[in-house]
């Protein structure tokens, strides 16, 4: 198998080829056609957290990050019924599971992290659902917003890869959204249904006050930029703030009030399949900024570490 890897963060990310090894049982071998970059990718290459459980309980031997993928199974263990070989998939890996990242040609998981495929989805288009998309989903079912009609929706970072998705899908449950944006963005935010407001044109949550209160204020941005005691007088009675973008100020706000949460989408078969369907009903739609071969990965990396990446950027081995 070919892979992108490197020793550190000063080092930039190279093609090696690994050995593949045999299947477990419950596993399954895929094809890798697309895959979806997440800044989450490039902050295990920094260390911290993220990247110290990665060397504790990942995989020995060089690190390839990436946990976004679509393709094909090419062989399935012999306790997996399906999906089955031929089968198209959108999955994530998990480094907790003793696996390598997606950013490969091929990818080695369980059955249960993936969901299979209808024709009319694309690889492309399915790739870059799993982290960002189940992030947006998680967070609309901690909420209750389903259930909730009329419900109001706050999307701090509302032309990112999660808040893309998290618009959307609120829309989609029949909830009023409010999303925050540059104004290049704007056009892009408001056919996508949700109210945009411009964050250079005066202050994003003063005018954000004037259209709630809210049912959810999701900041993807971090609490550098929006902070959660500005965030929470937003909120309704029942409320519920969310973090995406977590920093150690962040932890009292987390330990002591019920109404501020924190979470990041684990992609499973179970997560992943009703945003397949949403895609294949066009409730949501994909938006997609670039594509680049997996062999410039580190171009990738550079490009969202500035932070300015509308929806998502793919890699294809």
């Amino acid at each position: 198998m070919i892979v992108a890897t490197s020793r550190s963060s000063r080092e930039p990310l190279r093609l090696v080829e690994l050995p593949s090894r045999p299947l477990r049982a419950d596993e399954l071998r895929v094809r890798v056609r697309s895959i979806g970059v997440n800044p989450v990718d490039w902050k295990m290459r920094e260390g911290g957290p993220l990247g110290t459980a990665q060397r504790i309980i990942g995989p020995s031997g060089p690190l390839v990050v990436g946990i976004d993928f679509a393709g094909e199974v090419v062989e399935v263990g012999s306790g997996v019924e399906t999906p089955k070989v031929g089968d198209r998939v959108v999955g994530g890996t998990d480094f907790s599971r003793n696996q390598r990242g997606s950013y490969a040609d091929e990818v080695i998981v369980r059955a249960d992290q993936c969901a299979e495929l209808p024709a009319s989805v694309s690889f492309d288009e399915a790739a870059s659902l799993p982290v960002a998309g189940v992030t947006a989903w998680r967070w609309l079912q901690e909420a209750g917003i389903p259930s909730r009609p009329g419900a109001r929706v706050l999307v701090l970072g509302g032309s990112g890869g999660v808040g893309l998705f998290a618009l959307q899908l609120a829309r989609s449950y029949g909830a009023t959204v409010a999303a925050v944006c540059s104004a290049r963005n704007v056009p892009l935010v408001t056919r996508l249904g949700a109210t945009a407001i411009d964050y250079n044109a005066g202050d994003p949550l003063e005018a954000a006050a004037r259209l709630g209160p809210f049912d959810l204020v999701l900041n993807a941005i971090g609490s550098v930029v929006y902070p959660s005691s500005a965030c929470q007088k937003l909120l309704n009675a029942t409320g519920l703030l969310g973090l995406v973008v977590i920093r150690p100020a962040d932890y009292p706000s987390l330990l002591f009030s019920r109404r501020t949460k924190t979470l990041l989408g684990k992609p499973t078969r179970e997560s992943l399949t009703p945003l397949v369907a949403a895609l294949a009903k066009g409730e949501i739609e994909a938006i997609i900024e670039a594509k680049f071969p997996l062999a410039e990965a580190e171009e990738a990396h550079v490009r969202s570490r500035a932070g300015k990446v509308v929806g998502k950027l793919l890699l294809v081995p």
